[in-house]
């Protein structure tokens, strides 16, 4: 894995404007989302912040195209993921973001090599050990790659995620309450994994938590409530820890 990931060199790779969604069983509705919009650039660490309830999951089944939403526009790389069909947007979901979940989801038949391996097949790409053994050294892991998730850690298991998640340098990481189910050392160690990841390989990431301390180790904080953005926080520490890189 080369020092620069391949990202986008455009400043604003994730557009959100005015997004709403409304679910709808029978006469009843319910709004998740309020008209959401914000900007996010090549190499930012973005965090959205929020208790649960707050629409922030469903922001991000939006943005990873699993979600269409009610009205509204998402762009990302300049693709309108909000306006295209079922099969644009599996497209740009396969060779443009990576997730990483609360829970693992590992396949527990697999090693760590093997459940990288089958992400990247899946892909249609061709399976470049070398990359994948330098990932697995580069997030701690290199001496688990022919262990299976029950042999893991839970922080072990989540860094085999991120690995998964990345093996097709995705232009955009979409995280998803990354450290839910972790005890605090192992999500400390998570987090830094992220932080890393940014700082050094520049990988563009947007993370909802409703965890401070996680919200902390990203760049730029923007808080929802009730399905809407409430405020911008500039992390003056990390923005120092940038400068002294």
């Amino acid at each position: 894995m080369s020092k620069k990931l391949d990202i986008v060199k455009k400043q604003e790779l994730l557009k959100v404007e005015d997004l709403h969604m409304v679910y709808r069983s029978g006469k009843l509705e319910s709004t998740a989302l309020r008209g959401v919009s914000f900007r996010v650039k090549a190499g930012e660490f973005v965090a959205i912040m929020g208790p649960s309830g707050c629409g922030k999951s469903t922001l991000l089944h939006i943005l990873g195209g699993l979600l269409r939403p009610t009205s509204g526009e998402v762009l990302i790389d300049g693709f309108d993921m909000a306006q295209a069909r079922d099969g644009e947007r599996t497209k740009v979901r396969r060779d443009k973001i990576g997730f990483v979940f609360q829970r693992f989801n590992l396949l527990p038949t697999l090693t760590a090599r093997d459940n990288i391996e089958l992400a990247s097949r899946l892909h249609n790409n061709h399976f470049d050990i070398a990359k994948a053994n330098e990932m697995l050294r580069m997030l701690g892991l290199k001496d688990k790659m022919h262990h299976k998730p029950s042999e893991l850690s839970g922080g072990e298991q989540q860094r085999v995620a991120i690995a998964r998640a990345l093996i097709n340098r995705p232009v955009l990481l979409l995280a998803d309450e990354p450290t839910g189910n972790l005890d605090s050392g192992n999500s400390r160690m998570v987090l830094e994994m992220l932080k890393n990841l940014n700082q050094e390989y520049k990988q563009t990431i947007l993370m909802i938590t409703h965890d401070h301390e996680a919200a902390a180790s990203a760049g730029r904080i923007l808080e929802m409530r009730d399905g809407k953005l409430l405020s911008r926080v500039q992390n003056l520490f990390y923005a120092m820890e940038q400068k002294l890189l």
